[in-house]
This record gives C-alpha cells, structure tokens and sequence, in this order.
C-alpha cells in the first residue's frame, strides 16, 4: 500500500507483519499480540496509522488514564458502545465492576450488525501498568477471544519485554513484535521528511546531518530530536534570511549555529523553558543560565527539617547500629578498641551500598544532629515520608 508506506517510514518489516496477522476484517485474527520497544520507536503511531488507514474497528486505551480496572474495563465498553451507535447518533454510559461483568457486557456490544462479521481491536497503550492492576485482568485480555466467543484481537503496547509481564502461573502466550530503535540512518530519513516548503529538501536535510551529529550521542528519541528541530532551525536558516550567506554555504551556516545548539545540549529532555523563552534567548544571544527558571533544581531549597532528616537517614544508612553511641551521644563514656573485625567489615559502606534502618532509630539520629529541640510532631512525620519514600529508602517500622 503506498500511501502507508509514505506515512509510516522505516518502519516495514514491522507494518507487513501485522497486516499478515489481521488478515482479511471478516478472518479471526491472532488473539493477543504484544509489541515492544523503547520510548519513540513508533510503536503507538504504527498501530494507530495501521488501523486507521484499513479503516479497522478498533478502540484505543492508555492504561495510564485508567489507572483502575474499573476505569479501564468501562473506557473499552463505552467507546466500543459509542462505535456501535455512531450511526444512530446515540450511545448509553456503560459501569463495569469486574472482569466477569466485561465479558458478559463485551458480548453485548459486539452484536451489533456494524461489527457482526468483522474483527475488533483493542488496543492498550502502556501496558506495563497492568500488572498494577489485579491479577485476573492480564491472563483475561490475552484469552479474551475464547472467553467471549467473539472475533476480537487484544493489542499490548509496552517499554517492556514479555518476560517481566508473564505471571508465575503461566497464562496464554501473545505473539510478540518487536520495535527496534531508530538508526542514525532512519532518523535522517524521518526527520527530513519535516522539511518546511520554503526550503528545499537537501538544504533541511543538510540542517538535520549536523543536529543528529551533535545530539545523537546523548538523545535518540524521536520525538525530541523532532522538538529540537522545530526549535532551532530559525536560528539555522538566519544568514539565509538575511543574505550573509546562501543555502549550500555549510560553514558559515554551522559556524552560526553551533553556539546555540551546545546551549541546546544543557536542556535536552528538561522543559525548563517554554519554546518562545527559547526563541527570545536566541534572539538576545543571552545565556541560558541567566533565565530565571533555567536549570531551576540545581538552587531548589528543601525545608528546615526535611534537609536534616535526609543527612539523618544517609547516616543511619550507611553507619552500623554499634556506633551511633560513639557518634552521637555527648558522654558516650570509653568505648573499647578492638583490634579484629569481621571480614565484611572490612569493605568500604559505601561499596556494600545503604542498609535498611528502622523508624526510631532515624528519629534518633535526627534528635541528636539538630540544635533546636525537636518535637516528634505530624509535620515532621510527613517530612519523613515526603523525603524519604520517594527514594525507595527502606524504613522498617513505617
């Protein structure tokens, strides 16, 4: 199909596959299918543009919105619903509590003439979310094909493998479809395509050479390379527009933007500015660092006591329990040295890495490093568990 291929490039060995896997609307398909790939490897944008371009019923969920399986179960059935009564204009909410309710629910809707003798895809975009949900919810949607009785095909979309989605009590096996990522070869091809209709091919795709030879080391999603694109190319095409330089004079023109794509490099990924602070910093020749908001977390400002209880738990992590007698109390009285250690004792805390620490011992550490008398009140408790569980710090008697 040529149009497809003009909109999904670098990308066939991926789309043939799964249009040998639907086969004709009318055919049962393969059950479950389950691809994988990094971040901006096209995994989302193939499946879509596939099942848009051959016209295919399909519903299409991100598991992040419903982070419920109720939420879940009743975004399938509602937008099924609403794909059957498209034609009659109107279309009923639907409430789905549970998995048995689905498939009862699932079976009614797809009676209708509109999707009698053809296949229905649902589609779950990040996937991986799913083992959050309940344990049934998994093995059900890939067996939901033999459940209902219905042609339907379920499509897993994920950042990864297989192996870290199958339960220990083993479940129906998907077929699986691997996106590979991007070469430097296909990022050129994708990313020229984006050439404005001002500007000649070769002279953007000459543009697109020298980004990817600065960025490609350190960012290879499409998708920011994309935005990095769109936002410095003004800066690119400037001797151009000004007549100090024309579109085959390479030099003058990297010599124009070199300064500002290593400025580039220090805010790949962050978002700390908005692309027309960009652009106004650009024009201004301005140092990035002197925006305010730039490079924001390197001057954040904890609280009082929350600064205190992160030094606390970094001792308590990386100092045996033995020596916060010797540490931290005043008159500790004398402590006897002993001349042998055991054997792991002997490497360094942190090549072993941090420990486990129990609550009170924390407390106890932090009470002793703080100046101010502390008392043990609810904002220091929600400090402790702001600061510290976010880090994945192991706190035994939370």
């Amino acid at each position: 199909m040529p149009h497809l291929e003009n909109m999904v490039l670098c990308r066939e060995p991926q789309v043939s596959t799964l249009q040998a896997l639907f086969g004709e609307r009318h055919h049962f398909s393969f059950p479950s299918i389950f691809i994988y790939g990094h971040t901006a490897s096209g995994k989302t944008y193939v499946t879509q543009t596939l099942l848009k371009t051959l016209e295919l019923p399909h519903v299409f969920v991100n598991c992040v919105e419903c982070f419920t399986s109720r939420l879940l179960l009743e975004q399938i059935l509602n937008k099924l619903n609403h794909l059957c009564s498209s034609e009659d204009g109107c279309s009923t909410q639907v409430t789905c509590e549970t998995f048995n309710d689905f498939v009862r629910l699932f079976k009614q809707v797809t009676k209708a003439e509109s999707l009698k003798d053809q296949t229905v895809y649902i589609v779950l975009d990040k996937a991986e979310y799913l083992r959050d949900m309940e344990a049934n919810l998994l093995p059900g949607f890939l067996r939901l094909q033999e459940l209902t009785d219905r042609n339907v095909t379920v499509l897993f979309l994920s950042e990864i493998v297989w192996e870290k989605f199958r339960p220990n009590t083993g479940c129906f096996e998907p077929f699986v479809l691997y996106f590979p990522d991007y070469s430097i070869g296909n990022l050129q091809k994708i990313l020229s395509h984006d050439h404005p209709p001002e500007y000649s091919a070769d002279f953007y795709a000459a543009y697109i050479n020298i980004l990817l030879g600065v960025f490609y080391t350190v960012c290879r999603d499409l998708k920011e390379l994309r935005y990095l694109a769109v936002l410095n190319f003004p800066k690119y095409c400037e001797p151009v527009v000004k007549g100090e330089a024309n579109e085959r004079d390479t030099r003058k023109l990297w010599r124009n933007i070199e300064p500002h794509l290593k400025r580039a490099m220090q805010t790949v990924y962050l978002r700390e500015i908005s692309s027309s602070q960009w652009e106004k910093l650009q024009k201004d020749d301005t140092d990035p660092a002197q925006l305010k908001g730039l490079s924001a977390y390197t001057h954040v400002e904890l609280p009082y006591y929350s600064k205190f209880i992160l030094i606390a738990a970094y001792l308590a992590s990386y100092n045996p329990a033995r020596t916060d007698k010797r540490f931290f109390l005043k008159h500790h009285g004398k402590i006897k040295k002993t001349n042998f250690l055991k054997k792991h004792e002997k490497t360094s805390n942190h090549l072993l890495g941090p420990k486990p620490f129990p609550l009170d011992r924390l407390l106890a550490i932090l009470y002793s490093i703080v100046d101010s008398r502390v008392a043990p009140t609810a904002n220091i408790f929600s400090q402790v568990k702001r600061r510290l569980f976010p880090a994945h710090c192991l706190l035994k008697d939370f």
